[in-house]
């Protein structure tokens, strides 16, 4: 079997985001919804996964949570909404 990986974005009740990797998204978000996904969501409460880019190679995701998480919330809010390209 093959696995599958997951880059999100999180959008959280005080309007900020959160980027993320996972196997199972399902599983991940009620992670983050019962406080238990991350420090940063535990404080900021997730309101919605916003975003979502699926990978079958682990370092190809990992590489593309860094790299979302080091870009400003302008180009992040430009991914979401279907304005910036998968690797542009």
């Amino acid at each position: 079997m093959q696995w599958k990986w997951y880059v999100y974005i999180l959008e959280c009740e005080d309007g900020n985001y959160y980027t993320g990797m996972t196997w199972s998204p399902a599983d991940r978000w009620e992670q983050h919804a019962f406080g238990n996904g991350s420090a940063y969501t535990s404080e900021h409460k997730p309101k919605a996964m916003v975003y979502m880019e699926e990978y079958e190679d682990i370092d190809q995701a990992r590489l593309r949570e860094i790299q979302i998480k080091g870009w400003t919330r302008v180009k992040k809010e430009k991914l979401i909404k279907g304005e910036w390209g998968k690797w542009e």
